[in-house]
């Protein structure tokens, strides 16, 4: 059976279409294929905005754009004529949970907050953090989209995250920690019902302190004082934003390369979707060696042997054929298992660059390569 072609172009011109997400593990281009998507989408004539979460600075350079950050800066150096735009930002962590919390909260309470060490340590390197807060930003920018209609389409690059979509997780995961019931033990432990429970609370405060030390307690209880009336509001929020993730307005790329582990990855990434319920456009495969000279490696080996030394670059040349036929033909046995797998599962493969992605030329050589173009008969695996 073959395997459906995804059909890119028809994705990102559907105007129904507002949100991309492209997922998958790290190391496999997605942020590159992120750039590649919008920088398309806006030639073809869509108001694109592109956020990232990569902390590496590959988008920012890749587009022209000195440095990003969690405001949306224009790009600049193409034909704008279809009436498209493009804007590019990475995510700012901190400054999301702030923006949160003074958007949320009242002056006071967003001092306290925001001065609070436990809270300083949640905002930066919480683990989930990072994924609650992309949501978070994705929320912001679909509702400045929708009020001001400054763009048609959110592309986003999520976290490189080693299993399955834990940027689904995230939301439940922080509500869980932020709602749990030691931090409400922590925040009432001699109201209503804890009222009871005082003794024997007392008892573990105090062996908390002895190995935790009293201020980081009472750090957690300052926090968890000021920051209970937040707390139905990030819920509120999560459960919002995950609507909006499985409706008709949202479409996910699994992206990963032929490689044993990246495919492994997509195949989770996939199925979780499905479980899900997530609107799932296709498979990217990245990075997919090709060749156009019709020689194999064994034929390729035995010209270098017969060479006997002679002519040392050609014989180099002629291994390094060899060694390019073998990965193709092992990268063609794994898409071929993963395919069997998910027969109908729409991809698209997108062959490896000879060199870095550094600029526009290079992104709009990558988008031609996402859509199925400029690849040669022959070529594609």
């Amino acid at each position: 059976m073959p395997v459906p072609a995804l059909d890119v172009d028809a994705v990102i011109a559907d105007p129904t279409t507002k949100i991309a997400i492209c997922c998958g593990s790290g190391g496999v281009g997605k942020t590159t294929v992120s750039a590649a998507l919008a920088l398309r989408a806006a030639e073809a004539g869509r108001k694109v905005v592109v956020l990232t979460i990569d902390p590496a600075k590959r988008l920012a350079q890749s587009l022209g754009v000195g440095q990003l950050d969690n405001t949306p800066r224009r790009v600049h150096g193409f034909d704008p004529s279809n009436g498209g735009s493009l804007d590019a930002m990475m995510l700012d962590m901190k400054r999301t949970f702030d923006e949160v919390v003074l958007e949320h909260t009242t002056p006071e309470k967003a001092d306290a907050i925001l001065a609070n060490p436990f809270y300083v340590a949640l905002s930066s390197s919480f683990a989930g953090t990072q994924e609650y807060m992309a949501m978070e930003r994705l929320g912001q920018l679909h509702a400045e989209a929708e009020a001001t209609g400054s763009w048609d389409l959110i592309v986003v690059d999520t976290p490189p995250a080693r299993s399955a979509l834990d940027f689904l997780d995230a939301p439940e995961h922080l509500s869980s920690l932020l709602d749990g019931r030691f931090l409400r033990i922590l925040l009432a432990p001699t109201k209503g019902p804890f009222r009871l429970m005082s003794a024997g609370f007392g008892l573990v405060s105090s062996a908390l302190n002895k190995v935790l030390g009293s201020q980081i307690l009472t750090d957690v209880h300052t926090f968890v004082s000021a920051f209970e009336a937040l707390f139905g509001g990030f819920r509120q929020r999560a459960m919002e934003t995950f609507a909006l993730l499985s409706s008709e307005h949202t479409t996910f790329f699994v992206v990963a390369a032929p490689e044993h582990d990246a495919l492994r990855e997509a195949a989770f990434f996939v199925d979780r979707l499905s479980e899900e319920k997530m609107p799932l456009s296709g498979v990217i495969i990245n990075r997919v060696h090709t060749s156009g000279v019709p020689l194999s490696a064994e034929r390729a080996l035995a010209l270098a042997e017969d060479l006997g030394g002679r002519r040392p670059v050609e014989i180099e040349a002629l291994r390094r054929h060899a060694a390019l036929q073998r990965t193709i033909a092992r990268e063609q046995l794994l898409l071929e298992r993963f395919s069997a797998t998910r027969p109908r599962v729409p991809r698209t493969l997108v062959q490896a660059m000879p060199s870095d992605v550094t600029d526009l030329a290079s992104l709009r050589r990558v988008g031609s390569l996402l859509a199925g173009q400029d690849v040669a008969p022959g070529d594609d695996v």
